[in-house]
């Protein structure tokens, strides 16, 4: 313990002014993006999509040492955005997930006569609240840190507890945070206007639900809250602790909290000193994280292990002497009702192996665009849980390759056919779910996903048993309704046979063939496009004016390449 300095200071260095932040951000994100879309865009579309195969593991891992280095000067939202880059295992390959993980780690501390400035324009002169402040931070994370302090006796006594966490912002993160949406904003607006994403997601909702997020973030009183009503959705089950909040010594810049310190949940070697198996961590964890998700409705949106502590507790029930202590609620996520069915859904489904039932939740939960045909899909789900169902990511691990690619080859143009999009309030879902996955792989190497999943949805079916005379009821009156239509369609049938408009068309046929139609026009362009583009190179040399005619003439069979894949849109 040191006790509280008094003197301010050096100011905070920051990264350049707004200004100068904001440009760096946009030129970043336009650079890549138009590399992006000249690789995986338009050079696929004139048959040289070879080219694109070859380099895209060098330029992701590119991409992803450029941004950690961009993040880690700039700091603020740009290392939240990396930590989401990072924890999308299911989506992103691991060059860009790999060189991002651990990115909270490498952030730098404010300097502790600034931390104390702040806190004293918050709370008052600081030798008047604690008897000792540690200079040295227990975290810093991107928009603040925290130190262990100990309140003075009289107020140890009002508050119930001693030793604390303060939890203070970085001096200056408002302006920061500001600049950072504003960019982020920005970039989305470019990206509406790419096709491939609009289609599948709305950017601006996405960013404006990151944006509220990180808003929210900063303000230590909605934290505050935050712990107070997760503590009351857990508070008559013994498997989790939460911090209790100093509310006296909160305001909204400056937290204070009980010390809750314990062993880190991915701390293998302190937690079987403590004699609790890693191995029997895993699955609870992941009930208590199901729980937020499909009954509570409110969750933990950043679970990584520094935010999760194994807390060994005495009065627990025997055969688990520890319970799982959460902090930090500054990033909670809300469920609403209807997203909140959807997810049991497809729970359930996916428990039991229901490729019908999984389309029918990822429908139900806005994964879809209406009134998509999902034949395929269902007949593709039903194909993978034949094949797959069932297995840990240990065990996929160990499946022949060849059974993947087979797969993705009979596939993967329904799916990527299909007009998927993010639902709203589902950055969170996904990112707490990602992360949930990695803690619990950390505990058990082996830990099966479906070791969890399944008993978990057996209780759901068992719990939404009591619904069944309401949905037997519906679906006697679907019944109803269709006889009753049934004489009518019969007739209209029977009509358009006789006058000769029946007609029977296989879609996915006649998309294969427009597809190798589209292609073979696509080879022949890009076959014209390469051989202007290297004689006029060659020519050059010799005859610069030839040489740049060819190579501008080459411009004409790119653009109708392009023109041509347009048309498959």
């Amino acid at each position: 313990m040191t006790s509280i300095r008094r003197d301010r200071g050096d100011p905070v260095p920051g990264a350049g002014g707004t200004r100068a932040r904001y440009r760096r951000i946009l030129r970043f994100a336009g650079w890549h993006l138009a590399v992006t879309w000249w690789f995986e865009l338009v050079l696929p579309r004139v048959g040289l999509g070879g080219i694109s195969e070859r380099t895209r593991t060098a330029r992701m891992r590119r991409f992803a040492q450029r941004f950690h280095l961009l993040a880690v000067d700039l700091g603020g939202l740009m290392i939240k955005v990396g930590q989401f880059l990072s924890s999308r295992l299911d989506v992103l390959p691991p060059e860009i997930t790999r060189e991002l993980e651990g990115l909270q780690d490498e952030v730098p501390p404010v300097p502790f006569p600034a931390i104390c400035a702040l806190a004293e324009t918050e709370l008052g002169h600081l030798d008047q609240v604690f008897s000792s402040l540690e200079e040295i931070p227990l975290a810093a994370a991107s928009l603040g840190q925290a130190h262990r302090a100990q309140l003075l006796p009289v107020h140890a006594a009002e508050a119930g507890v001693e030793g604390v966490v303060v939890k203070v912002q970085r001096p200056g993160i408002d302006a920061i945070v500001e600049v950072d949406l504003a960019a982020l904003r920005k970039v989305g607006g470019w990206l509406r206007h790419v096709r491939v994403v609009s289609d599948r997601v709305d950017v601006a909702a996405l960013v404006e639900e990151f944006a509220q997020t990180s808003l929210e973030e900063i303000d230590y009183l909605h934290e505050a809250a935050n712990a107070e009503r997760f503590a009351a959705d857990f508070a008559d089950d013994d498997r989790v602790g939460v911090p209790d909040v100093a509310w006296e010594w909160t305001t909204r810049r400056v937290l204070t909290l009980a010390d809750v310190s314990a062993i880190k949940i991915t701390d293998l070697k302190a937690l079987l000193a403590a004699g609790i198996d890693p191995v029997q961590v895993a699955p609870v964890f992941a009930s208590v994280m199901f729980d937020q998700m499909f009954k509570n409705g409110f969750f933990h949106a950043d679970p990584h292990p520094g935010n999760i502590f194994v807390t060994p507790a005495e009065d627990s029930p025997a055969g688990r002497p520890w319970k799982l202590t959460f902090i930090d609620f500054g990033m909670m996520g809300e469920v609403p009702s209807s997203t909140r069915s959807g997810l049991r859904k497809l729970l359930i489904a996916a428990a039991s192996r229901d490729g019908k039932g999984l389309v029918a939740a990822i429908n139900d939960i806005g994964a879809l665009v209406p009134s998509t045909d999902t034949t395929e899909l269902e007949r593709a789900m039903t194909q993978l849980f034949a094949r797959f169902g069932g297995m840990g990511f240990a065990e996929l691990r160990e499946v022949d390759q060849k059974e993947f690619l087979d797969f993705a080859v009979e596939f993967g143009d329904v799916v990527r056919s299909l007009p998927f999009q993010l639902p709203e309030n589902f950055l969170l879902i996904i990112r707490a779910m990602s992360l949930t996955s990695g803690v619990c792989s950390s505990l058990d190497a082996r830990f099966n996903l479906w070791d969890a999943v399944e008993p978990y949805a057996a209780q759901l079916l068992r719990d939404e048993r009591g619904n069944i005379v309401q949905d037997v009821a519906q679906e006697a009156l679907d019944a109803a309704g269709l006889v009753l239509r049934l004489p009518k369609r019969l007739d209209g049938l029977v009509a358009r046979i006789e006058d000769g408009s029946l007609s029977v068309a296989n879609p996915r046929l006649e998309r294969q063939m427009a597809r190798l139609n589209r292609a073979a026009q696509r080879s022949a362009s890009a076959l014209v496009f390469g051989a202007l583009l290297i004689a006029g190179s060659v020519v050059r040399g010799d005859d610069s004016m030839l040489g740049s005619v060819l190579m501008i003439v080459s411009v004409v069979p790119l653009l109708h390449g392009l023109w041509v894949g347009s048309r498959g849109r």
